[in-house]
């Protein structure tokens, strides 16, 4: 049975990532933001209405590099120490403190993009020519050349971007500070609730009258914060709407695309093939879940279960340290040396506590390590899920190795394909691993549907489909109140389920649970960034070492690479319907080998 959720400081350090691998105290953080503060001023005072040289240029890139650099730590110290408890009122005022204080220097420094922007343009490209830190970050400048505003509004813009940004915060307060679960009761029994209890717990719960009460009483929770978070994902949207008018978009679509350097194509077909070719797959799999757990229906609320509810190996915190060694030793002796880094200096916080955010990331200040948010369950599906966010962690490594700060961002479109890569790696171990054992290898298979494919060809997918009809409302001047989100995520849920799974009431309010709406279009990435994986990962299967060498090299690349040159390097083409018919594809065949399976070892 879950268990009511610890405060933050009664977990056991060891289970908390050391976020003093940034900075070893308070003092050292503001010492480094008294840095960057005074790194503005000079970039101020030294080229404002000075940036139509290469010469001047170039220096400037210099120290803006610099600035980022300690902005990047600062940032992160104060804004990871929120994530793990929003309940933590002094964790909240330092960060605030903090961002007031660097986002007066990016109001100082909004001049930078404008002016160079203006520049004659054979400036520019000597410059690009002799930077040794922002040659994309200038030809990015050139690119977005017909967006810039006068100065006077980026400098607004800038100044105000804590505020125009703070749909998310607000959403993030409602959902992990304000909503208080009650208990819900089942058979006499009293069980506790709470956000990360019910979704890293319930929702994968055994018992079907436990699992089902939880998702009633969860979802009856989140319709009395309805209007609340309908309201802050509404100001999210109209914002993107109105700054995308602004800046002469076509459309918000062309607005949000226009960074990630995707064409609407290959956004729309991620959608439109997912949703037509996928649906048939996973309506199949939602049967075999009904089968082997012998449930006299099949609900939205049992869509997380096991296949195979008495066989879930459970895994320790160190027992996953040798599954993920051995499991993504492919990669490299250099690769294994920073997993061993990750669990030596407390990368990831497997903590489970009160306030703290759900599901899972990893966020990596640059050249400083990475930190992992997760909240461990000993079940295999967690050591899944740290191989995933180590796959960013080892992204980012690479990446910041080869790139400077102003050159390693990468675009969304391709950011999930390492870590969604390290999940296939896993599987390929485990299955290597079960041998002749037929239950073990339907157990990694099943896995590989249940969590990864479904996580990114399915969850984020229906989310992405959904997301998409919003912004069409968006798009044309409509509002968008909760009745219309409720509607257009229960048409989207119909449409990919069909009459394989039954729709209970909640299921429409499942558009309040994801953050990546207040992140732009981020959703339909996880099934872009799967599908590279894929193909990227038949191929380390088919070539071995040299696809592995390719593959390090353009996660190396950062953002000096669009995402379907990203793509082309690793050996994919994304340009085309085929990675992603592939993908499907083999996502049937996993399927097809469940069901053979299932049906020899009913048979034993």
């Amino acid at each position: 049975m879950a268990e009511s959720l610890k405060k933050r400081n009664e977990v056991p350090e060891q289970l908390k990532w050391d976020l003093n691998l940034i900075y070893q105290n308070d003092e050292a953080m503001f010492a480094d933001l008294k840095k960057a503060m005074e790194l503005a001023d000079q970039i101020e005072e030294s080229f404002k209405d000075r940036l139509n040289t290469a010469e001047n240029i170039v220096a400037c890139m210099d120290l803006l590099e610099q600035f980022y650099q300690y902005i990047s730590w600062v940032e992160h110290y104060t804004s990871l120490a929120v994530s793990v408890d929003y309940t933590d009122a002094d964790a909240q005022k330092l960060d605030a403190k903090v961002s007031n204080e660097y986002r007066k220097a990016f109001g100082k420094l909004s001049f930078i993009e404008g002016e160079i922007a203006k520049a004659d343009e054979a400036q520019i490209e000597k410059a690009i020519e002799k930077t040794s830190v922002a040659k994309q970050y200038l030809r990015d400048i050139l690119r977005e050349k017909p967006h810039q505003l006068s100065p006077e509004t980026e400098f607004a813009l800038t100044t105000l971007e804590d505020t125009l940004n703070a749909s998310y915060e607000l959403y993030e307060q409602t959902k992990l500070a304000d909503m208080k679960f009650p208990d819900f009761e089942v058979g006499g029994k009293s069980y506790p609730l709470g956000y990360s209890l019910f979704e890293d717990n319930y929702e994968y719960e055994k018992d079907t009258k436990v699992r089902r009460a939880a998702f009633a009483a969860f979802s009856s929770k989140l319709k009395d914060y309805m209007y609340t978070t309908a309201g802050e994902y509404q100001a999210c949207v109209k914002k993107e709407k109105h700054l995308a008018d602004l800046r002469k978009y076509e459309s918000v679509f062309d607005y949000l695309l226009f960074p990630q350097k995707v064409t609407r194509e290959m956004y729309d077909r991620q959608i439109d093939l997912i949703m037509e070719k996928l649906a048939p797959h996973m309506r199949r799999y939602a049967k075999l879940l009904k089968r082997t757990n012998h449930l006299d229906r099949m609900t939205y609320a049992d869509l997380k279960i096991a296949l195979d509810p008495e066989y879930d190996p459970h895994v320790t915190i160190e027992q996953s340290k040798e599954y993920i060694l051995d499991g993504l030793s492919v990669l490299g002796e250099e690769y294994g040396e920073m997993l061993k880094e990750a669990y030596a200096n407390r990368w990831v916080d497997f903590a489970q506590n009160e306030g703290k955010s759900t599901g899972g990331f990893c966020a990596s200040p640059y050249q400083k390590g990475s930190f992992i948010l997760l909240s461990w369950n000993e079940r295999m599906s967690d050591v899944f899920t740290l191989a995933h966010e180590l796959g960013h962690a080892g992204h980012f490594r690479l990446c910041h190795n080869a790139q400077s700060y102003l050159d390693s961002e990468v675009s969304t479109y391709a950011v999930e394909a390492p870590s969604t890569m390290n999940e296939l790696l896993m599987a390929e171990y485990l299955k290597e691993k079960s041998g002749d054992d037929k239950r073990l290898r339907r157990w990694v298979l099943s896995a590989q549907i249940s969590n990864t494919y479904y996580h990114n060809f399915v969850t984020h997918l229906l989310e992405a489909a959904y997301q998409r009809e919003v912004y069409k409302l968006i798009d044309q001047g409509e509002a968008v109140p909760a009745e219309t989100l409720n509607e257009i995520y229960r048409g989207v849920l119909e449409k990919f389920w069909g009459d394989a799974v039954e729709l209970t009431d909640g299921c429409e309010l499942t558009w309040m649970r994801q953050p990546h709406y207040y992140m732009g279009l981020y959703s339909y990435c996880y099934s872009a960034s799967l599908t590279i994986a894929t193909q990227v990962a038949k191929r380390i299967r088919k070539e071995g070492q040299p696809a592995v060498e390719d593959w390090k090299k353009t996660m190396a690349a950062g953002g000096t690479v669009t995402p379907a040159e990203f793509a082309q390097m690793a050996g994919v083409d994304v340009t085309t319907d085929a990675a992603l018919n592939d993908t499907i594809e083999y996502i049937g065949s996993i399927i097809d080998e469940i069901e053979a399976l299932t049906d020899e070892l009913e048979k034993q």
